[in-house]
């Protein structure tokens, strides 16, 4: 297989980890000699219930017996597309009710940006240094890192970068700007949380200028963070909110959702302002549901904060000088991106799942599954120190 693999698919990257995998369920991951690996990385925050999971599972077969596609996103009534719209407009605050459903994270970035535009009639876009909003173009115009942008130009114009948590940068908002768009906590480049109100200010400012504030919650949403949203730890709200990854419950999908008003926008002049034939897909957006039900029925929200305690309790060594982030989102950062390699390689042959950040070189990713339990969490933290005890 993993010479098929190479010659056949394409590649992200010249040595891909190429682990042959069985099967996956709960917290682990089976490769096809039978060997088990605890995952801490669900996918890259995308597995928010773990693998598998029976309601997860139960709700696309039931799905799969009524109806796959049968028509581009926005026309036809489907039940399961409907009813996780409705769900997130109960769960977010007002006037956040329309939800546009697409395939992807980053899809859901550019019809976010494609709104804002249309709705403000204005063109420049304001982003955070070390933004991270996925790598399709108008998300990859997003980043100020011109290494990764070079082979690509041009890219969209009228981009902006501002420092994150920087208060001064505020003053480049302007009534010149259709829409600032950063993530809630700043995942590629190292889990960064917002500091002293930073998000609330600069929702203010966007509504002093009449710019469009948007939140990328791909990452940090659907209950990793402590909050079904993590806006919601800020005391900030924004105009548009972008969610994926965690929303499929390990199915493709993304969402943006603002008022009824603005959204309003791109269905006319042009009509089918954004357009896509697999959004709202039935089965995935069933698998949606059942997860958004799941977590907000069950107490994982709350048990994020308490296995974030337990994370680092257990990850007290010498070796790593921080851990940042929130709930499930964490980052153990290490002295060098050296150690960081060593550890994140070494774990796999022990049987543990880590991950690297985009643009943080010494941080490790720790993003389990919500469902992880305390034994194997205290499992895989015992896995990380004892390979840090030996380097």
């Amino acid at each position: 297989m993993q010479d098929d693999f190479f010659k056949y698919q394409a590649q992200t990257s010249p040595q891909p980890l190429a682990m042959e995998i069985s099967h996956a369920k709960g917290s682990y991951i089976y490769d096809k000699s039978g060997k088990a690996y605890l995952d801490f990385v669900a996918g890259v925050s995308a597995c928010s219930l773990g693998h598998s999971h029976p309601k997860v599972v139960d709700a696309v077969k039931a799905q799969l017996d009524q109806y796959l596609h049968v028509m581009v996103y926005g026309e036809y009534i489907q039940e399961p597309a409907l009813e996780l719209s409705k769900f997130l407009a109960k769960h977010l605050p007002d006037p956040l009710e329309s939800t546009y459903l697409v395939n992807s994270g980053t899809e859901a970035i550019e019809g976010s940006l494609k709104l804002a535009r249309r709705y403000t009639g204005r063109s420049e876009i304001i982003a955070a240094k070390n933004a991270y909003h996925g790598n399709t173009m108008g998300s990859l115009s997003l980043m100020d890192y011109e290494e990764r942008k070079a082979p690509f130009l041009p890219l969209i114009p009228d981009v902006k970068n501002i420092l994150f948590n920087s208060e001064v940068d505020l003053e480049q908002i302007t009534n010149k700007t259709a829409a600032v768009i950063l993530e809630t906590i700043q995942g590629g480049a190292g889990f960064i949380e917002p500091q002293n109100n930073y998000l609330q200010k600069v929702q203010k400012r966007c509504n002093d200028v009449g710019a469009v504030f948007i939140l990328d919650e791909i990452q940090p949403g659907i209950g990793r963070t402590g909050k079904l949203f993590g806006f919601e730890n800020y005391n900030c709200q924004p105009d548009i909110v972008v969610t994926g990854k965690g929303l499929g419950g390990g199915l493709p999908i993304g969402a943006f959702t603002a008022s009824e008003e603005m959204m309003l926008s791109l269905s006319d002049n042009p009509k089918f302002g954004h357009i896509t034939t697999f959004g709202g897909n039935p089965v995935i957006a069933a698998a949606a549901l059942a997860t958004l039900k799941e977590i907000t029925e069950s107490s994982l929200i709350k048990d994020s904060l308490e296995k974030e305690k337990l994370i680092r309790q257990h990850l007290n060594h010498k070796h790593i000088k921080e851990i940042r982030g929130k709930g499930l989102m964490l980052a153990a950062i290490v002295e060098n991106a050296e150690i960081a390699n060593s550890v994140i390689l070494k774990a796999q042959n022990e049987g543990l799942i880590l991950f690297w950040l985009l643009f943080e070189t010494k941080a490790i990713r720790i993003t389990p599954p919500l469902t992880i339990s305390n034994e194997e969490i205290i499992k895989g933290c015992k896995i990380i120190t004892s390979i840090l005890d030996n380097i």
